[in-house]
């Protein structure tokens, strides 16, 4: 309630300004262990214990700044990053747009970020604190050698995640999307998996998830599939931003850089079950794409899907936004019958 009536105002502000803005209020609100959720919506997804299905995309804190004032409004994990080894700027602003009228997003950041080393000391400090936080890992632009930068990646932040998610699917950094060919994948995976396991020692070794592009063709979509099985990847997050423009009705339309939000819904819902079909089950599906309510999220999970992502429909419905799709979770459950979010995956 209290955000639709100062959403107006917000909207007069410059998109990236008002994110900053939102990452400054979320700095100064009180870190307190996150809410209890209702056990029914408690997972285990690649051995790891999620309070809810609901969490916060990468991209909303890019620097691992405020993870634990996410968890703290209801979301069951959040992730941070994308982090790339060295500080960059990202692209040139106006880099954000709000797309109001189709309820959507079209950003060209570019992997803007402090750095792995900056990160690295945030997520230290905060490591004892309750709550699953994945990191999301990316490569510089300017990088000669983009595997190593993965590598590099995997090897600082594995002791420090929840989960390790690859992000070869940005549209932004150019020749990225190259990584999700069937060779240059495998040899990725392998030099994340080997730093991981490096760092990690005898020690806890986080899982590894694989961010993939909504724009894929069926034979890269088996590709993926047969890698992500073999080596035994704990989820596969589907999707990412589009480089695709359905029908549009914003005067920003035309920028380029990926769009999320309503528009991305359908796409994102069939590539999931892609994906879900591809891998047989095999592979834990996390739904992201035009997720903005508990319908949405309810129909990912029937779906497929073990997760769910937001994070541009938080820009149009607010901060209470994942208390609210868990409230509606819960009430759509017991309305098809289903005592556990685990139950519901993939049963449409």
């Amino acid at each position: 309630m209290l955000y639709s009536l100062i959403r107006p105002a917000l909207f007069r502000i410059e998109a990236e300004k008002a994110h900053g803005l939102a990452l400054k209020a979320l700095k100064l609100s009180a870190r307190g262990s996150p809410p209890r959720a209702d056990p029914a919506l408690a997972s285990s997804v690649a051995g790891i214990a999620f309070p809810s299905p609901v969490g916060m995309a990468a991209g909303f804190d890019k620097d691992g700044e405020v993870p634990d004032a996410l968890l703290g409004l209801g979301f069951g994990f959040a992730e941070v990053g994308s982090i790339t080894p060295l500080p960059q700027a990202g692209n040139p602003q106006p880099r954000l747009f709000r797309l109001v009228e189709d309820r959507a997003v079209i950003n060209r950041m570019g992997f803007n970020n402090g750095g792995a080393q900056d990160a690295v000391y945030r997520l230290e400090a905060r490591a004892q604190r309750p709550g699953v936080v994945g990191i999301n890992i990316g490569a510089n632009k300017d990088s000669v050698d983009r595997v190593n930068d993965y590598a590099v990646m995997a090897r600082l932040m594995a002791p420090l995640a929840g989960y390790l998610a690859v992000n070869i699917s940005s549209p932004n950094t150019p020749g990225l999307r190259a990584l999700q060919d069937e060779s240059a994948l495998t040899g990725l995976l392998d030099a994340v998996i080997e730093s991981r396991d490096a760092a990690c020692g005898a020690g806890r070794r986080p899982p590894v998830f694989l961010k993939v592009a909504p724009d894929l063709e069926p034979a890269d979509i088996d590709a993926i599939a047969r890698i992500a099985i073999d080596k035994k990847l704990g989820a596969l997050i589907v999707s990412n931003t589009t480089i695709s423009r359905p029908p549009l009705a914003s005067r920003y339309k035309d920028e380029t850089g990926g769009l999320s939000g309503a528009p991305l819904l359908e796409l994102a819902q069939q590539r999931l079950r892609d994906f879900r079909k591809a891998t047989g089950g095999a592979v834990p599906l996390v739904g992201v794409g035009g997720i903005a309510n508990a319908e949405d999220a309810w129909a990912r999970i029937r779906a497929g899907a073990s997760l769910v992502q937001l994070y541009s429909a938080m820009v149009y419905e607010g901060p209470g936004i994942a208390k609210a799709i868990n409230k509606g979770l819960l009430e759509l459950m017991r309305r098809d019958g289903f005592a556990s979010i685990a139950e519901a995956v993939g049963s449409e």
